[in-house]
């Protein structure tokens, strides 16, 4: 029994107070500050090196998108909050982002680039701005990681008002007297140019990374102000060391600062305003300048660098919803290569930082205005300044089941499955959700097995280009290509590399995922007339509910057009066909689970087919014997249904059952053997039940196994069995089973009759 705790408020406080001990350093002086750079040069980045680093800290994981196998960071999964702010799918758009953030950093071109995330609503650029802020912050919180600036305290050798933000000092050597760079200006812009480049030159040999660290900035005006009042004081009294009088560690100290929004990062929202030089770096403060005895010029302690590329210094700034600073993204164009923005005419800043602006496709419209100009388009070198990459719409079904998962809920973790099976179990899953209703009461409702499916896979097809859809398929067939790599066709399976799609419709119009939400979340609300004597089935959500509801949804959606209306009500006829078969698969699946065949019958099989074919014997525990012809064709007749006695003389096979055989069992073990050999590999080590092709041919039940297994199963009975009958006995098994694969026994009850509906037209 676990003891009570008198004091849980103090357990947490300490954790806390751990937590914080393990971010924060003691300030340090600027020697000291060197020798670490040394033994760690990551805390020397700059800014684009640091994003970069940040991101491949978190290593890659391997995903199937579009068909194509990628590795992808797993920082833009959000590992540092759990996954709250992933960015699912857009793998390809983020690697060559990274790709860009590499070669700006590296110094190997595009340093005069603004990197430009534009696409349509929805499409994860709100997510990857948080993705980042949330990323950086954790990556600056590990010792790779750590961020410095430095702070000045002048009081030591002044009895003056000395240093300040426009406030009064307290007496010297006060901890108050301490001010830290408003623009976190890196430790080493205190150096002279010359001395700062021999020494990167030295730290970058030493550390022999790919990309080395490069520090071209000065100090920002308000630490000049300090620096110059140092250096002119010591220089006054004759001090020949000027410059360790002036970083002496009772004037200078670096010290380290958690990444965060105005820390490193600067973001400047839609509804920011002021003058673009207020929105770029901040602005004067009139009464402050009055205060301090500036000799007739602005003093740099006036300012109030609130602005974005000031918060931003050192690391990342976002401008979001770009459009609405269109007049600022022309002030904009000579940040990246010259690092240099201005206060005031005579008062400069240095900056280092990554500029990304997010945009929807409003900026495209923005920047094309004066596009018939021909060559007098006022925004061409704004154009030119701009390296796009494009978020689209998911176009994996499983990734968009799990993007709309964590619409309706607050699951988080991401996915991150390679396995086929547990993938598609995922993507069926049910989804239960409390509502409540009017009079404040909770109940929970309950989208059925495959609705979420039905959403995701309705959602994909609006967004899939159908030019390219060779004849012979269809729109799910390509959806399918694009999150298995395959589709399977009988006992065969193509693979996404033997079609020829140009993908560059994929994803850019459709379903937005903020429209399905909304259509579910209201599914949720409304009552349902069904009713059973036993069973909630008024409280189940059904996939032809939800494919309906969007379907409907169409009309009142402001954000369609008339042709884009016409477009999506086309294809909902396609997914409800799909999740259809996949509701008969389960209910098949479970009213012949008693049928099913064990691994080891499998593998009995199979190896008996392979000896066969080899004209090769079995090693058993009584010796070597000849591959048992009956047992083959039992397997075949009476497991797989394949053949019958026709199909055999005596229990000789025929020519048909012959190129079964080779074609399909023993063609398909050849080629699983050699897709999965590594070094060892022999033929012994491959789980034969495991194969495939073999897995589909034995997972592929159909109707016509049950008329030949129960002829006296009706599903015209169904809904209402007469007791003691076979079909009562199977209903009742199936149930049982599909509950056990997932369902509740409403949903089952709900699923069993949707499909019996559909079997019993084609019963006879």
């Amino acid at each position: 029994m676990t003891a009570h705790n008198p004091n849980p408020a103090k357990d947490y406080v300490e954790t806390a107070d751990d937590h914080l001990r393990g971010t924060y350093e003691e300030p340090m002086s600027l020697e000291a500050y060197v020798d670490a750079a040394f033994e760690r040069p990551s805390i020397a980045a700059h800014a684009s090196k640091y994003l970069l680093d940040a991101i491949e800290s978190m290593g890659t994981r391997t995903v199937l998108e579009e068909g194509e196998t990628r590795e992808r960071y797993r920082f833009f999964d959000d590992p540092a909050n759990d996954g709250e702010h992933a960015v699912l799918g857009n793998t390809e758009v983020l690697n060559r982002f990274v790709d860009d953030l590499r070669t700006i950093a590296a110094d190997r071109g595009k340093s005069e680039k603004i990197l430009w995330f534009d696409g349509p609503t929805a499409t994860g650029k709100s997510e990857l701005k948080r993705c980042l802020i949330n990323g950086l912050r954790a990556y600056s919180k590990t010792d790779a990681g750590r961020r410095y600036t430095v702070e000045w305290n002048v009081a030591a050798a002044s009895d003056t008002r000395g240093l300040s933000y426009g406030g009064e000092s307290t007496a010297p050597e006060q901890e108050s007297d301490w001010y830290e760079s408003p623009v976190q200006s890196h430790p080493l812009s205190v150096f002279p140019s010359a001395v700062r480049s021999d020494l990167l030159a030295e730290l970058n040999r030493q550390s022999g990374d790919h990309v080395p660290i490069a520090v071209d900035e000065g100090l920002d005006p308000f630490c000049r102000e300090a620096y110059e009042f140092l250096e002119e004081k010591y220089r006054r009294n004759g001090r020949r060391e000027l410059f360790s009088a002036v970083t002496d560690p009772s004037h200078l100290r670096v010290k380290n600062y958690v990444v965060d929004v105005g820390r490193g990062i600067g973001v400047l929202h839609s509804e920011d305003d002021g003058s673009p030089k207020e929105r770029l770096v901040g602005s004067w403060m009139p009464g402050m300048l009055r205060e301090l005895d500036s000799r007739g010029r602005k003093n740099p302690q006036a300012f109030s660098y609130d602005g974005v590329l000031s918060q931003g210094n050192g690391l990342l700034t976002i401008v979001e919803d770009a459009a609405q600073h269109a007049d600022l993204l022309q002030k904009l164009l000579n940040v990246p290569d010259e690092g240099h923005v201005k206060l005031d005419k005579g008062i400069g800043m240095d900056v280092d930082t990554q500029l990304v602006i997010i945009s929807n496709p409003d900026l495209d419209a923005e920047l094309d205005k004066y596009a018939d100009r021909n060559g007098r388009d006022p925004l061409k070198a704004l154009k030119r300044r701009l390296d796009k990459h494009e978020f689209r719409y998911l176009t994996n079904v499983s990734l968009e089941a799990e993007l709309i998962r964590r619409e309706l809920t607050d699951e988080t973790a991401v996915w991150d499955v390679e396995d086929e099976d547990a993938l598609r179990e995922r993507v069926r899953a049910p989804l239960v959700v409390d509502v409540q209703n009017a009079s404040g009461s909770v109940r929970a409702r309950e989208l059925a097995p495959h609705a979420v499916e039905a959403a995701a896979m309705y959602s994909v097809l609006t967004r899939l280009d159908s030019e390219d859809v060779p004849a012979g398929y269809d729109l799910v067939d390509k959806a399918l290509l694009f999150d298995f790599g395959y589709v399977q066709e009988g006992d065969d399976r193509t693979r996404v590399d033997e079609f020829d799609f140009d993908g560059d419709g994929e994803g850019i119009h459709g379903v937005p995922v903020t429209f399905t939400r909304d259509v579910i979340a209201d599914l949720l609300h409304e009552e349902t007339d069904r009713w059973h004597t036993d069973l909630a089935v008024e409280h189940v959500v059904l996939p032809e509910d939800v494919l309906d509801a969007m379907a409907a949804g169409l009309h009142d959606a402001p954000v369609f057009s008339r042709s884009e209306r016409a477009e999506y009500e086309d294809r909902v006829t396609l997914a409800k066909e799909y999740v259809l078969d996949r509701q008969e698969s389960d209910v098949l699946a479970a009213l012949l689970a008693d049928r099913s065949v064990e691994r080891e019958t499998v593998a009995e099989y199979v190896e008996h087919v392979y000896a066969w074919d080899g004209d090769e014997q079995i090693e058993t525990e009584r010796g070597p014997v000849d591959p048992d012809p009956l047992l083959m064709k039992l397997f075949e007749t009476e497991q797989l249904g394949r053949f019958d006695d026709d199909d055999y003389l005596g229990n000789r096979p025929t020519d048909s059952v012959e190129e079964f055989r080779r074609e399909k069992i023993i063609t398909a073990l050849n080629r699983y053997a050699w897709e999965n050999r590594d070094a060892g590999f022999t033929v012994d080590d491959v789980d034969l039940s495991e194969i495939p092709v073999i897995r589909s041919v034995l997972d592929t039940y159909d109707w016509d196994d049950v008329k030949r297994l129960y002829e006296d199963f009706d599903p015209a009975q169904w809904d209402d069995p007469p007791e003691n009958t076979e079909t009562a006995r199977l209903k009742a098994q199936t149930i049982d089973e599909l509950t056990a694969r997932g369902y509740t026994p409403a949903s089952a009850e709900l699923t069993s009759r949707a499909v019996m509906r559909e079997v019993r037209h084609r019963w006879d």
